[in-house]
């Protein structure tokens, strides 16, 4: 029998396919048959699970196709409905609860034209040549796939367009100040020598095993002079004559068609709860007050005799905290993970077997970025994570925010906790490779606190930075609302960050603008990690002597991302069970 029959056999087996009932088969078909739906939808999402079928293509965006995406959605939704539960198996009852959830919000979400806002500062088509970030380049046919996908760049241009003028027609436009940015990345793009476009980077230093190297660096500059650059002018004299002019001067998207239930959604959908925008935003006053006193503490401690303001300002200011070369700032990162990662051992049951990397944020996008963010590894095991640090102007990256920084983005923050529901056998993709904002960002804010038990922070300054990011999310809830659903100015909402957080103000106007184009998304963090502290002093009161964390870290991460409800329920079993 050959491996890929024993390896068919071993995941059907896994799966109780031959023991299950006719209801366990047919659930398992329509989440298989969707799963491949969204692979075959997507290009760029295929060729970063490291599928690469469709590693020239690009995904279809026309208005008529989503609409026949959306039908099918519902069509599964109906399917699933279908489905007893009580006939499944216990897993399938689980994997059918989850997978009822994501389709009836996906469903819920349909309402609303998010798809009609197709630009944004943080990414998208003025940038597109940070997708080869994600993709692998090993083999010649990789490269070559590169080059066919930029012939048809021009086409996936043109379908922004198209979307974009529709959002004109419909009042569904970006903030201004937002599109602002985006003209100027645009710029970006229109260069004389297709050398120096950052399409041309990934052929700038290919592997020793390429044959003939030079036949396709040639082939890759005729492309991008001849497809690439003039679709790039024809997007800025459209982008510029005529989206520029039309965006909203207005920022939150209440101010949208049927705005204010489009951010009661988002709200539900990013948090997993029924939690209105107004108790959000009353969370975050009170966490907030909370932050602010254990901050006022350290001030005390340090010896401080201004005004808090004052200690902030200093903090932002004064250079004994702050790299002066790009170069020095990378190595302190590359230090900081070295440091942390022999640490995590005791809190942990089971590690990742997969690596994580550190790679600078291209420079194309690091001035309109945040500090930091991470990219999962690929599907195939092809690729490692990579924890991306922001470089731009290393004088505004303060040196005491680099551990809190470094424990949620890689270890034991998202690194650990993604690359581990990569690996854990026996549940089917949709939740290997799927996730929930308030879990997974959740779980990156609750391991800043890990910063303590692994005995970092010990610095007063690197402690005020833990409490500086704790308070950064804290911040958010209030001003991603306030500016969403109450009305709030961008300058209000910069003005109360600045007034209570250490962040840079490059940082934080950064950070105020990503709220504006991301709406609803921060509120993810802090409602995340208040639920997982909550749950974990649950387990703590009710077990005493017999609590154990890492036994605690494993239920919370054993099962990959869940809905917050279903993380309790989890944990409760897990507390009766232990009791």
């Amino acid at each position: 029998m050959n491996r890929l029959v024993i390896s068919i056999l071993a995941f059907l087996i896994s799966f109780n396919v031959f023991s299950s009932s006719d209801e366990d088969q047919r659930f398992l078909q329509i989440i298989d048959s969707e799963w491949q739906r969204s692979i075959d939808e997507n290009p760029l999402y295929a060729s970063y699970m490291g599928d690469k079928s469709s590693n020239q293509d690009w995904p279809d965006l026309s208005e008529e196709t989503l609409r026949n995406r959306q039908q099918k959605t519902r069509d599964a939704l109906k399917e699933i409905k279908n489905i007893d539960p009580e006939k499944l198996s216990e897993q399938n009852k689980l994997n059918h609860r989850l997978f009822l959830y994501n389709y009836e919000r996906a469903v819920r979400g349909q309402q609303f034209d998010s798809h009609l806002l197709v630009f944004g500062q943080r990414g998208g088509i003025q940038l597109e040549h940070e997708t080869a970030e994600s993709l692998g380049f090993m083999t010649q046919q990789d490269y070559l796939d590169w080059i066919a996908r930029l012939e048809k760049l021009p086409s996936y241009i043109e379908a922004h367009i198209a979307l974009a003028k529709l959002g004109m027609e419909r009042n569904v436009t970006a903030p201004r100040n937002l599109m602002e940015r985006v003209a100027r990345q645009i710029e970006l793009q229109l260069v004389d020598d297709p050398t120096k476009s950052p399409f041309y980077n990934v052929f700038e230093a290919m592997p020793d095993t390429i044959d003939d190297p030079s036949e396709i660096k040639r082939k890759a500059m005729q492309v991008i002079s001849q497809d690439v650059i003039p679709a790039y002018y024809r997007f800025k004299d459209f982008f510029v004559d005529e989206y520029l002019p039309s965006s909203r001067t207005s920022i939150g998207v209440s101010d949208l068609p049927n705005g204010k239930a489009w951010y009661e959604n988002l709200a539900r959908y990013h948090t997993t709860t029924e939690l209105t925008p107004e108790e959000i935003h009353q969370i975050g006053l009170s966490e907030v007050e909370r932050i602010r006193s254990e901050m006022s503490k350290i001030i005390e401690r340090v010896g401080w005799e201004g005004t808090f303001d004052e200690f902030l300002n200093f903090l932002r200011t004064d250079s004994q905290f702050y790299f002066e070369t790009e170069e020095a700032l990378l190595q302190a990162y590359l230090a900081t993970s070295k440091k942390i990662d022999p640490k995590i051992v005791p809190l942990f049951k089971v590690l990742p077997r997969m690596p994580y990397g550190i790679r600078p944020i291209p420079e194309e996008s690091a001035p309109d970025t945040t500090t930091a963010y991470y990219m999962r590894p690929s599907a195939d095991g092809s690729r490692a994570g990579y924890y991306y640090v922001n470089l731009y102007k290393p004088e505004v990256r303060p040196k005491y925010e680099i551990e809190v920084l470094s424990v949620h983005e890689a270890v034991p923050g998202h690194h650990l906790q993604i690359a581990l529901a990569m690996e854990i056998e026996n549940i089917p993709n949709f939740r290997k490779y799927s996730g929930y904002t308030a879990y997974v960002e959740g779980w990156g804010l609750y391991s800043e606190s890990l910063g303590y038990d692994m005995g970092l922070y010990q610095d007063p300054y690197s402690e005020f930075g833990a409490l500086t990011y704790d308070m950064w999310r804290a911040v958010r809830l209030v001003v991603d609302t306030g500016m969403h659903y109450k009305g709030w100015s961008r300058d209000q909402a910069i003005e109360f960050f600045k007034d209570n957080a250490a962040k840079t103000e490059q940082d934080i106007v950064n950070e105020v603008d990503r709220y504006l184009i991301m709406p609803g998304q921060a509120l993810a963090y802090k409602i995340g990690q208040l639920k997982i502290m909550e749950l974990k002093n649950k387990a703590k009161q009710a077990l005493g002597e017999k609590f154990d964390i890492k036994e605690f870290h494993h239920v919370i991460l054993g099962e990959g991302a869940l809905p917050l409800d279903v993380l309790e329920e989890k944990v409760d079993h897990y507390i009766q069970h232990n009791l």
